[in-house]
């Protein structure tokens, strides 16, 4: 059955209640760093369940709670989760080898605060950076992403943009 997904990164401790409206329909929320506070997760916790990394802001309670890597299988698509990891053809020295030994089919990162989604075709991987969901940094639009894996498809990717 296929899975919703709600993707965020970078909401360094803001909570924005449209997040709520916009993962409302959604089945997991995944959240990929610099989340700021456990109150944070515990609202998004609230609405689907969630998976998520640690960024390099968080403190050691969310680095308690939540591993600097995720991997694992949503239906039948192979996810690596990082906080920073780059993206195709300039992908961070920590994640390198695991992208190139392993790839997976779908890599997902933050820390820009720059919305990406690109195909990395030398390694038959699908890139998405969800830009910042929050107010903090430089980026001109605040951004959020649903999207659908139904088996080993990645399709109807919504990118949502929170214009104040």
């Amino acid at each position: 059955m296929a899975k919703r997904i709600g993707l965020l990164s970078d909401t360094h401790s803001h909570w924005d209640e449209r997040y709520a409206r916009h993962f409302a329909e959604c089945d997991e929320i995944w959240h990929v760093g610099d989340i700021g506070t456990l109150e944070i997760a515990d609202k998004l916790r609230a609405i689907a369940p969630l998976r998520a990394v640690y960024g390099n802001i968080d403190g050691t309670d969310i680095r308690r709670e939540f591993p600097e890597i995720q991997r694992f299988k949503c239906e039948e698509v192979d996810v690596l989760m990082k906080h920073i990891g780059g993206y195709p053809g300039k992908y961070d020295r920590s994640i390198f080898h695991e992208l190139m030994t392993n790839p997976p089919k779908l890599f997902i990162s933050g820390h820009s605060h720059i919305l990406k989604v690109m195909m990395d075709k030398r390694l038959g991987c699908l890139h998405i950076n969800p830009g910042a969901a929050g107010v903090y940094g430089q980026q001109p639009v605040r951004t959020l992403i649903r999207f659908v894996i139904d088996g080993d498809a990645i399709k109807d990717l919504e990118i949502i943009e929170l214009n104040e």
